[in-house]
């Protein structure tokens, strides 16, 4: 086993754990309630097998700068939540129609489809909620970034601004240009994030943010045009889902523009552009690059 699948093994772990801790039945202060219902299929679509690369990635950021407590790990959870909730409305049928998501029913097919967007809702809010720990950093300001940065990263112009563009590029022929900011939106953002937030988490200064910020929008490309390479050529059950629904339904990828052979040679330049980016940040600076490597060539 590499150091990348005990990483992954281990930050898996030590998410389970705090996602359990943020989704306890016990009432939070200022809540009236829980419902077990609700928790259950939040719970249903966090804790159900996931890489866990965002918290590595935004762990292995702060780590480079001497930041490695607890604190970090509440701000991936948060981090994470978001992230699940995205996935739990993307299954909806109204969205990608999907029944599965890593192997297991997604959260609508477990549950249904209200209690599903009640879920989504719920982790979305828990984000801001946790990112707003003081465990999270001491400095207010800090936090109050760090929250401000998520919800740009989550929101219009962001994600959920990359999910619009997404549909509306159904049976629509894009360019590189417009392909690669939907990307950017869609699926980049969240990773771009997780590097960004875990330098600030590590006071890292400003020329090294910014350093951080890039090597997380070349891992965001790189992550979205390996997932498009493996839904045109992996089997359902090598994924865990669904295979082959962006030729099915027309979407525009990058991979459709350039063929796989083209593709791979892109994915290569962004794993050398992520090492030369985290060279010189040590120990942390050499996982960072590998991390890069799986990203981009990863068989599942």
């Amino acid at each position: 086993m590499s150091w990348l699948d005990e990483a992954l093994r281990d930050m898996t772990q030590r998410m389970d754990v705090a996602i359990r801790a943020a989704l306890s039945p016990e009432p939070r202060a200022g809540e009236l309630m829980r419902p077990e219902r609700l928790l259950a299929a939040m719970q249903h679509g966090t804790l159900n097998g996931g890489k866990r690369l965002r918290p590595l990635l935004m762990s292995e950021c702060a780590a480079a700068f001497g930041r490695a407590d607890d604190g970090v790990l509440v701000a991936a959870a948060a981090l994470e939540c978001l992230h699940s909730y995205s996935l739990v409305h993307d299954d909806l049928p109204a969205m990608d129609d999907d029944d599965l998501r890593r192997g297991q029913p997604t959260v609508h097919k477990a549950f249904d489809e209200a209690t599903a967007i009640l879920a989504g809702d719920s982790l979305l809010t828990l984000a801001f909620d946790l990112i707003a720990e003081p465990s999270v950093h001491p400095d207010a300001a800090v936090r109050l970034r760090l929250s401000q940065d998520l919800a740009r990263a989550a929101g219009v112009g962001g994600m959920a601004g990359g999910q619009m563009l997404d549909l509306q590029a159904e049976h629509r022929t894009l360019g590189e240009e417009e392909i690669r900011t939907l990307q950017a939106m869609k699926t980049g953002a969240l990773l771009r994030y997780a590097c960004e937030a875990g330098a600030r988490l590590g006071n890292a200064s400003p020329e090294d943010v910014a350093r951080l910020r890039r090597y997380g929008e070349v891992i965001g490309l790189a992550f979205q045009l390996a997932d498009d390479l493996l839904d045109l050529e992996a089997t359902p059950e090598v994924m865990g889902k669904a295979t082959g629904k962006d030729a099915e339904a027309g979407k525009a990828t990058l991979v459709s523009l350039y063929g796989a052979d083209r593709t791979r040679q892109i994915l290569a330049g962004l794993v050398e552009e992520a090492s030369t980016l985290v060279a010189g940040l040590g120990p942390a600076g050499e996982r960072l690059a590998g991390i890069a490597a799986f990203v981009a060539f990863r068989s599942h």
